[in-house]
């Protein structure tokens, strides 16, 4: 029998990529391999391929197919020109042919790849052609111009692969492709601008009119809104930054522009403030676009209105030198201020971010404890009483939130009837979208990620480890780390007490708080928070406290454990939170506290234990992701802060089943701020040189 060793099990993985793209991508790698041998055996890779006398006999152009050069069609896509276009056509035809071919195979993606190059090349022939009787330096220019490439092929075969994307990178992509294509051949007016113009329009309107891509649609939720403002407003950026910047002579004229500095920074800055505040729904921004916007389109109308004064006292020779240059952004700014005003809606965030609150009447700490006691929770939906977090009504219940870095974190589960957790976590979304900020779930059951919103994702962050009380005994190899523990601190005098923890004299919670504080400066780092409770959240009188102390009144350890209700108003079950350990104490306390105190519920008829999860661990079973890499990789670097590994190996003594915790988002664009926010979250009080200072060790390792 042959063992593979480590060593070989990466060559081996990546044989099987490689593999796998061969099978799954030939078109795109024979296309590739065949462009680059052509371009070497050329020598269009160093040298302008136009400046071949051969050159008229491979590219497209009206002139090509007015001598009857139609088989152009077919040579032309296996040149590029200038050389440096390999640069940037070479990741075009992996990306775009690459991925078309593995979501739709060889036979479709060779099929839209020759659709979109024929459209492309002939398409701005036919507009060219169309053009001839007008006297137009521009169609006169490209009416002589030559072209060779792949790109309207490769293009097209990315604009059908975008039409797979969820929603709302769909929309996202097709925005930036088709603001592109516009402004490029608007403005810059190259023969391969309006070839991309034209092939883009027909892939974009066939891949929308498909059954096998058409999407239902209906209103534009506020995030689109915002998205499509945002976008204009980008587009229309763009513009002013060629104008003051780039030499141009396309449709809109010719353009010689002197410029400073200053003026270009000035540009992009307003530009970036505006537009991110109208991607946020600032009503601010959405004010300041709608002046600049009307500002804007007045400025134009005067200019028109001036126009015949000035050409006859000669200060410009046509008419066209300035309807050439305005026309394009004033319609952009009259589309703009129509959208915004008909959008007015989704812009109603406040400016400060102290008062970017949910718009939802308060709901005060008895009231969720009232909700709690009558529907019941999840094992993390005691915590919504905790200090730190805001509460919302939502169907009949109550959400807890905390607001982050512009996120509002979920926790949990909604605190609702039973089936009402889509219609919560909906109003939830909206709540937050509506006040700016970016809605996520974090720690939520499989129970809430089967209802969450169309187009939602989810990942697991977390296992909650459940331990069943019916039945419970120590017996058996498995549980021999439990019951040596239990049997040493009888031998030891170490006895268990459940109490709480309000009730006690002042010498044990005193002893409490010197374990939580020794244990806390060990770290580093302020004491977290979010999902990890406090000697303050243990005073809880509803909250029970396991302690160990010995004969001389002396604590060894403490954990505590939050009540679990069911929708009969009763305890079924509790969470572990609160674990401290005083150092030099009895080695195995938290064995026996925990085995302990699971005889203790068991005997008092409840159902479960919840040993809570491990903040970023799942199951090795768990399909592996872009997502669950980067989580990964975070986890490696708090593991020697916070140790949440060890402490899952550590809860599988007692045998627990496991049942996955998930973050649920819109998409994967609010990750990296979602990642922020739940850093805020665990840690409120720590500096950045609080974070830099602790995972300098990590980093290094």
């Amino acid at each position: 029998m042959t063992v593979e060793t480590p060593s070989q099990k990466p060559a081996s993985a990546m044989s099987h990529r490689v593999l796998t793209a061969v099978r799954r991508m030939p078109f795109m790698i024979v296309f590739t391999l065949v462009f680059l041998a052509i371009g070497v055996a050329t020598g269009a890779l160093w040298s302008p391929v136009d400046e071949r006398a051969w050159f008229g006999e491979v590219a497209t152009g009206l002139p090509s197919f007015a001598d009857g050069r139609w088989w152009t069609i077919l040579t032309s896509p296996f040149f590029a020109e200038p050389p440096f276009a390999y640069l940037t056509l070479l990741p075009l035809i992996v990306g775009g042919i690459g991925w078309a071919e593995w979501q739709f195979g060889t036979l479709r993606t060779v099929g839209l790849f020759v659709a979109g190059h024929v459209i492309g090349v002939l398409g701005a022939a036919g507009v060219l052609a169309l053009l001839t009787p007008v006297d137009w330096h521009w169609s006169d220019r490209l009416s002589q111009t030559l072209d060779v490439g792949p790109s309207c092929g490769a293009l097209t075969a990315l604009v059908f692969a975008i039409a797979t994307l969820p929603s709302p990178w769909r929309l996202r992509a097709r925005l930036a492709i088709g603001l592109w294509a516009a402004i490029s051949v608007l403005y810059l007016g190259q023969l391969f601008d309006l070839e991309h113009a034209v092939a883009m329009t027909v892939a974009l309107t066939v891949s929308g009119l498909l059954p096998a891509f058409r999407h239902p649609e209906g209103r534009p939720s506020e995030r689109e809104w915002r998205l499509i403002a945002f976008a204009g407003l980008l587009a229309i950026g763009a513009i002013q930054l060629i104008d003051l910047a780039v030499p141009y002579d396309g449709p809109m004229g010719v353009n010689a522009p002197v410029f400073s500095f200053f003026d270009v920074a000035f540009d992009v800055v307003v530009i970036a403030l505006v537009a991110n505040g109208i991607r946020i729904g600032h009503r601010i921004a959405w004010l300041l676009t709608v002046i600049f916007g009307a500002l804007n389109v007045l400025t134009a109308a005067l200019s028109f209105a001036f126009l015949p004064l000035l050409i006859e006292q000669g200060e410009i020779d046509s008419a066209w030198d300035v309807v050439g240059l305005q026309l394009a952004p004033t319609l952009l700014w009259i589309a703009m201020l129509i959208f915004l005003i008909v959008a007015r809606g989704a812009f109603r965030v406040r400016m400060r971010r102290s008062r970017r609150t949910l718009s939802a009447t308060p709901v005060r700490e008895d009231e969720v404890r009232n909700v709690l006691h009558r529907h019941g929770g999840g094992t993390l939906s005691w915590m919504a009483t905790w200090r730190g977090n805001q509460h919302m009504p939502a169907a009949d219940g109550v959400i807890a939130y905390q607001a982050h870095s512009g996120v509002a974190i979920l926790l949990g589960d909604p605190i609702v009837p039973t089936g009402a957790e889509r219609e919560a976590l909906e109003s939830f979304a909206t709540a937050a979208q509506r006040s700016g900020l970016i809605p996520c779930a974090f720690s939520s059951s499989e129970t809430l990620r089967q209802v969450m919103p169309e187009g939602w994702r989810s990942v697991v962050v977390a296992e909650d480890t459940i331990v069943d009380l019916p039945g419970l005994e120590f017996k058996g190899k498995a549980w021999g780390a439990v019951r040596t523990a239990i049997n040493r601190a009888a031998r030891e005098g170490v006895e268990f007490r459940m109490v709480r923890l309000a009730d006690e004299p002042w010498s044990v919670r005193a002893q409490v708080r010197a374990i939580s504080e020794q244990w806390t400066g060990d770290k580093g780092l302020p004491e977290m928070r979010f999902t990890l409770g406090t000697v303050d959240d243990a005073m809880d009188p509803e909250v029970a406290v396991g302690i160990a102390v010995d004969a001389d009144g002396s604590l060894h350890g403490v954990t505590s454990w939050l009540p679990v209700y069911g929708a009969d108003g009763t305890v079924k079950g509790w969470t572990l939170d609160l674990m401290r350990r005083r150092d030099g104490g009895f080695g195995p306390v938290m064995e026996f506290l925990i085995g302990a105190s699971a005889q203790h519920f068991s005997e008092a008829g409840h159902s479960f234990l919840s040993l809570s999860g491990a903040p970023l661990v799942r199951t090795e079973e768990t399909q592996a992701t872009a997502v669950y890499a980067v989580l990964d990789r975070i986890a490696e670097l708090i593991e020697p802060l916070y140790g949440f590994r060890s402490l899952h190996r550590f809860k599988q003594k007692f045998n627990p089943r496991a049942e996955p915790m998930h973050l649920l988002y819109r998409d994967e664009g609010d990750l990296p701020r979602i990642g922020i926010a739940l850093t805020r979250a665990y840690l409120p009080d720590a500096s950045l040189h609080d974070l830099i200072a602790s995972a300098a060790p990590a980093l290094r390792r």
